[in-house]
Formats: C-alpha cells, structure tokens, sequence
C-alpha cells in the first residue's frame, strides 16, 4: 500500500479510506495499485468481519484523474487478479464484490466514472443527501471498463442504465436510491456504515461468509446451483461452535463470542 489508501482494524471491522482529498480522491496509477493491494490483503485476514470503505476530504471518488492518465498512459497490469479474470482496474471494483467478507461503502461529496464503480462494488451503499453521481465515462470518449457492468445488471433497470451511460448526466442521491445503487441515504454515512459493520461484526463470521457466497452466487447462477449452494452453506454451519455461541448468547442475551472465520 502507499500513500493513497489507509486502512485501519478495530473490533473485527476494516475502516479503509481512500486517501488522496487534494484531489478528490481521484485514481491515477498509484491509487490503482493501493486499492489493488488493500483488497488483496483483506482477503487473506480471517479476523476481519466487515469493512467500511469511503473517502478523506470532500468527496468520496472523482474518477479517473485523466491529467495523471493522459501524461504517462495508464501503466497499469492486465494480468488477471482472480480466477474470474478481473485485469487491475476492473479489480479495484470486482475485488470488494469478490472479498469473502462484507464491504459497506459510505459516499459523499461525488461519485463520478470510476470512483462510481468503485462504490457499486460494495454489498451496501450508504451515500449522504447531498452527494453527486455520473457514470461519467462517455464525457471522456471511454466506456465504463471497471467491473460496473457485471455488477450494476443486479442494480438497476436495462434502460435506465442505458440512459445515465449513454449521456453520462450527473443524479443526486435520492435519484441513485430510486434506481438502485444507493441502499439508503444518511446524513453520516460514514459513521451509519461504521454501526452497521459492527453490527454485521457481531454476528457468526463463518455464517456471514456463507451468506455473502449464496448472494454472489444468486446473482446469475441457475436454481438448481442454488439450491445445491444453500445446503452446503448451512451444513458448514449447522451444530458447529460458531452456530452455537450464536444461539448461546441470544438466549442469555450477551454478546457473542467468536473465533476468527474459518
């Protein structure tokens, strides 16, 4: 990691930040590369629970820093990143999609072209009133190539996408909550992203990991794979430690206690 994203562990939820605020967080080389190896090391870390991901400074994402591109081209690797060929920049999306815990991001400010699809990477998105939108792309002559497509077909309607790509257009907050990238608006969606981690935290990690796979998995897999995937997520889980601290602690009413995820 460099000096483009922190990332700080307390109580089993990840606080990563996007830490460029001079210039609205936008992504050049370098931040490509951070984003990059933050996911790649939180999908090693079995004592991370849930992770809040958000921006310093005014806003959450501006996108592309097109002056940094246009300088010295992209730089950047297009070898596949996992087994479902994610190249670099379709990573720093796909990778939250694809880590086995839980990702909430908290936007505000903008979230315009790639910081756009970095944010809809994210299994929950909570966004402040205030904040600005764009698939942005065609503004530039590019073509959203981040992973936002394999992903927003799970959010949104055909035509609606359709439209906000085609024209790139800027929508606010209440506008991404009616289509669908947006789970809910929060004036601190930082902290609201914060309490809902920890709430998520608090739960069996092995059960939430489970969950997190089967909701992956519905998003294109058949029935028949689905209904396979079920019995196989809750036959990990049934009568095992994890399940029985759960019902433990909620009979005694008291926070439970779990080993890291296995």
């Amino acid at each position: 990691m460099n000096d483009r994203v922190s990332i700080t562990v307390t109580d089993h939820v990840a606080d990563v930040r996007l830490t460029r605020a001079d210039k609205m967080n936008a992504i050049d080389p370098q931040m490509f590369e951070a984003i990059g190896e933050v996911i790649d090391s939180l999908h090693a870390r079995k004592d991370v629970r849930c992770v809040v991901l958000s921006g310093e400074g005014k806003a959450f994402c501006a996108g592309l820093d097109m002056t940094s591109m246009a300088a010295g081209g992209s730089g950047l690797s297009h070898d596949a990143r996992n087994d479902q060929g994610s190249i670099l920049p379709q990573h720093v999306t796909w990778g939250w999609r694809n880590l086995p815990m839980p990702v909430i991001a908290a936007v505000h400010g903008v979230a315009f072209g790639g910081g756009f699809q970095i944010m809809s990477g994210a299994d929950i998105r909570i966004a402040a009133p205030g904040t600005r939108f764009a698939i942005r792309e065609s503004y530039w002559g590019l073509v959203p190539d981040m992973a936002g497509f394999p992903i927003w077909r799970g959010l949104v309607r055909d035509d609606v996408l359709r439209e906000l790509v085609y024209t790139s257009r800027e929508f606010d907050a209440d506008e991404a909550l009616h289509h669908g990238f947006v789970t809910r608006v929060a004036h601190a969606p930082h902290a609201a992203a914060l309490e809902l981690a920890h709430l998520i935290a608090a739960k069996s990690p092995n059960a939430i990991r489970g969950a997190k796979r089967l909701c992956n998995l519905a998003f294109d897999a058949d029935a028949r794979s689905l209904l396979e995937a079920e019995t196989t997520e809750q036959m990990a889980v049934i009568g095992k430690p994890a399940m029985m601290e759960q019902v433990a602690a909620n009979i005694q009413k008291r926070p439970a206690v779990f080993h890291d995820a296995e």
